[in-house]
């Protein structure tokens, strides 16, 4: 008895390594960090971050899939790597079911629809009239292609009956730009990315992707309550390589979770403007399978190739 007891307290029997496939400063390094460094703490180990920028994360998870069982080390993804990439590249190489366990779940992002200073429609109703009678003006231009604000815009242009003509940019930065100066009429980002360009007042969302409303914008309606039956999110969530003993696998996503539940990391999360999320393995699983249902048809009918 007195064994388990032990495993139980000290999960790990030497430091812990969070792989974020990106260079650091973005969302997902950021999710690494905050909970690395609790779990340093909870766990009594040294975790350390290592960024693997390359290939838009896939890198990272080509290098982690074949990882020997003894070593303690955690991928932090989000569904670019998790659930696009697999069904956009031909040789992916790794298969994000058979090479790796999910282990928890632990923060969501939005997508916001926002339109230019010029264009007349006040709510999405207007929008998607104006699309219609403007077919040859209605182009939305996302942060990246292949991403998923990209998906995303296709999700709505199917399900709202609309063409949509979705441009490619090089990032928020660019694509938010011109939005503001009115070259593209239309745009589809991360919240987080536009939120302070809308609270300055230099466009307007006029919907997001959320199940709720955000309460840093409370103001703009979900596309539910717009009229229009579309919901998407984007996550980051923690994942063992497929060879990590299901028991320390267990133990690891309890630890997170732990961490996740407590209310000075809850609001680490939404002071930087991220919803954060608190889940068992079997959530974190159901949530996957769930995503993967709904993102992979849009993915594979949109033909889109890299």
């Amino acid at each position: 008895m007195g064994m388990t007891g032990n495993a139980q307290a000290q999960p790990l029997d030497g430091p812990l390594r969070l792989v974020v496939g990106y260079a650091p400063g973005g969302t997902t390094d950021m999710v690494a960090r905050f909970v690395g460094d609790r779990l340093a703490q909870t766990l009594g180990v040294p975790v350390v971050v290592d960024n693997k920028p390359g290939a838009g994360g896939r890198l990272a998870a080509q290098q982690l899939k074949g990882a020997p069982a003894g070593q303690n080390v955690l991928m932090v993804a989000n569904p670019a790597v998790m659930v696009v990439a697999p069904l956009v590249f031909k040789d992916n190489g790794y298969d994000p079911e058979r090479d790796f366990q999910a282990v928890s779940h632990v923060n969501d992002y939005d997508f916001g629809l926002a339109v230019a200073p010029g264009v007349p429609a006040q709510n999405l109703t207007q929008l998607l009239d104006w699309m219609r009678a403007n077919p040859n003006q209605s182009n939305i231009g996302v942060p990246a292609t292949g991403s998923l604000p990209h998906f995303f815009a296709l999700m709505l242009g199917q399900s709202a009956k609309v063409r949509a003509e979705v441009i490619g940019y090089k990032g928020s930065a660019t694509v938010i730009t011109d939005l503001i100066g009115g070259q593209v009429p239309i745009a589809v980002d991360t919240f987080d990315a536009q939120l302070p360009h809308y609270q300055a007042g230099k466009f307007r969302i006029l919907a997001m992707s959320g199940a709720k409303r955000s309460s840093l914008a409370p103001d703009v309606p979900t596309f539910k309550e717009s009229g229009l039956d579309l919901t998407g999110t984007g996550w980051n969530a923690f994942f063992a390589p497929a060879a990590m003993p299901r028991e320390k696998v267990d133990r690891l996503a309890q630890a997170i979770q732990a961490v996740m539940q407590e209310p000075e990391m809850q609001r680490r999360f939404a002071d930087n403007k991220l919803v954060p999320v608190v889940s068992t393995r079997a959530q974190t699983e159901a949530m996957l399978k769930a995503y993967r249902a709904q993102w992979a048809p849009v993915v594979k009918t949109s033909g889109y190739q890299p």
